[in-house]
């Protein structure tokens, strides 16, 4: 964070990949300040019309967050909670990351926005994933009966080791990117790192 000017100005700055700039960010008291690949612009709090926050991991960073921040004369960024360190090392930002977003929802309150706030992943893409886990589910079950039934002990101890992990790994996404609706002054602590 830096403090300039009257009121303190709150910057956030990310690399998305190992080649290119990083994209940097800052609240100032005109408005949201971005500057992402050569490109730069300052949207004004009223003039943002959509913030969407979801949990995203990858393969290389396991606590990763977004938020998607759009303007309604059309355009959307992308702020991340990771910054790429080198070939293999993505590094976490989660302070800061924190810190940026509750500040520009703070300023954005402020502003009198109408934003739509919402968190997770879209509706129907959390149906068509639910739908494809219950699938998964009932395939899981019929191979862990099938297993005991012919009486293939290391089979069952696979399949259950198996949907354990998933069920660790998969459960925490599909938990936290629920879709949901949030205000100002609730954003859900679930999506933030």
């Amino acid at each position: 964070m830096q403090v300039s000017g009257a009121e303190a100005a709150t910057s956030y700055a990310y690399k998305a990949s190992l080649i290119g700039s990083a994209h940097r960010f800052e609240l100032t008291e005109e408005g949201l300040s971005w500057h992402i690949a050569g490109r730069s612009g300052l949207w004004r709090y009223d003039e943002i019309s959509a913030i969407r926050l979801s949990f995203r991991p990858v393969s290389m960073q396991q606590h990763r967050f977004r938020a998607d921040v759009s303007h309604s004369g059309g355009g959307r960024i992308a702020i991340l909670s990771t910054s790429w360190q080198t070939a293999a090392l993505m590094a976490p930002q989660d302070n800061g990351f924190r810190d940026f977003l509750i500040e520009l929802h703070a300023r954005m309150a402020k502003a009198g926005s109408r934003a739509e706030l919402t968190a997770g992943l879209g509706r129907k893409t959390y149906a068509a994933v639910l739908a494809f886990l219950a699938v998964l589910a009932v395939a899981m079950a019929g191979l862990l009966i099938r297993a005991l039934m012919i009486g293939e002990f290391a089979g069952v101890l696979f399949i259950l080791g198996f949907a354990a992990l998933f069920a660790w790994q998969v459960g925490g996404f599909v938990r936290r990117n629920q879709p949901q609706s949030y205000s100002f002054d609730r954003v859900p602590k679930a999506l933030l790192p």
